[in-house]
């Protein structure tokens, strides 16, 4: 089967869809594999090293995107990508279509197969592949957090761990899924005073294994949310509903309470973000300031740190796109119900729930179409 992995054209975005290693097994396998000139260049994989394990270094995308029948990519297609998609390619991706209408619709008319790697499960109800980039952008989120309550950011002029004699800063963290779990391995790390804030009791419970009295954990329906948010200094929104538009958590009221120069990274964007007043952001201009209270809303945080990245998200799409490869999307999907949740768009059809239902479109259940 023929693969193709184009250069990634999101501003700022610099991970590629296979490493070189990748690329190895994958010939091993018997495939074909056709990499876009220098697209692995900006995380520190170069041509040589993808035609030294058999890759194809192509010159244009347009011609990557008509001769693959597999097309591998890290972020959402952009619309001039999606006017090169064809019938039944099938694209593996992150597509966060719930954020995205016009998307969603371009995908519907290409009649391609499209599997979003932020919707394929475990057997635990997790999400194996979203997975590794939560965790590079909670660990993230504290980082630039903490950069951004410094006074040239326009921030509070504040030292995230404190100093001998003076407190620490006040961490909020919305969500303790793998964001914010992450993002409190870093903040605990600088010795924030960090806030947990979670619906599950089980949840918290574990964190507090974990973390011990290093954090404190907060029973979303028990808190006083709206007091938390007024007296941190950084909030981190880690809130997500799988393959679905973030819920709101943050409205604008709660934003015009909080303290002059105190910071919110939103790492909900992708799917629309999780505070009333977040608009998506570029690594290029990364902030803006609503309230006096400085946002952060990068949508592709992990694209920052494009080496790091690539790694960690190939050891977990891997095995699935081997699998795609080997038996073809139908019978790698119809023998995995976990990978079958990835499927959101099918030859014309909506077969991610969440998706149709927040634009209105037919919902066609994939274990119909696969079946």
């Amino acid at each position: 089967m023929k693969i193709g992995v184009p250069k990634e054209i999101k501003p700022q975005e610099n991970r590629i869809g296979l490493t070189p290693e990748s690329v190895k097994l994958l010939v091993s396998e018997g495939h074909e594999v056709l990499v876009e000139n220098n697209g692995g260049y900006e995380a520190g994989f170069y041509n040589d090293e993808y035609k030294s394990v058999g890759a194809k270094i192509i010159e244009d995308a347009s011609e990557i995107f008509n001769s693959s029948d597999i097309i591998v990519k890290v972020k959402e297609p952009m619309s001039n990508e999606v006017e090169m998609i064809r019938e039944n390619q099938v694209i593996f991706t992150y597509l966060h279509l719930a954020a995205e209408k016009e998307l969603t619709q371009g995908l519907i008319d290409s009649k391609s197969v499209c599997i979003a790697y932020e919707t394929v499960t475990d057997n635990n109800g997790r999400l194996p592949l979203l997975a590794p980039m939560s965790a590079v952008a909670g660990r993230m989120s504290v980082q630039a957090g903490a950069h951004c309550l410094e006074k040239n950011q326009k921030g509070r002029g504040l030292l995230l761990g404190g100093a001998p004699g003076v407190d620490p800063g006040n961490v909020v963290i919305l969500g303790g899924g793998v964001v914010g779990e992450n993002a409190a391995i870093i903040a605990t790390g600088m010795k924030a005073k960090v806030h947990i804030v979670d619906k599950s009791e089980d949840r918290l419970n574990q964190l507090v294994e974990m973390f011990g009295d290093k954090i404190i954990p907060e029973l979303s329906h028990k808190t006083d949310l709206e007091r938390l948010i007024a007296e941190c200094d950084l909030l981190v929104g880690g809130v997500l509903i799988p393959g679905a538009e973030a819920p709101k958590l943050v409205t604008k009221q709660m934003i015009k309470k909080m303290k002059k120069g105190s910071v919110i990274v939103d790492v909900a964007i992708d799917q629309g973000g999780c505070v009333e007043t977040s608009k998506p952001t570029t690594h290029a201009n990364p902030t803006y300031i609503v309230n006096d209270v400085v946002h952060y809303c990068v949508s592709n945080m992990p694209g920052g740190v494009p080496r790091t990245s690539t790694l960690a998200l190939n050891k977990a799409t891997l095995p699935f796109l081997s699998k795609l490869a080997k038996y073809g999307y139908k019978k790698a999907l119809a023998d995995d119900p976990n990978f079958l949740a990835g499927l959101n768009v099918h030859k014309g059809d909506v077969t991610f729930k969440a998706v149709a239902n927040i634009f209105g479109h037919s919902y066609v259940s994939p274990e119909k179409i696969i079946n």
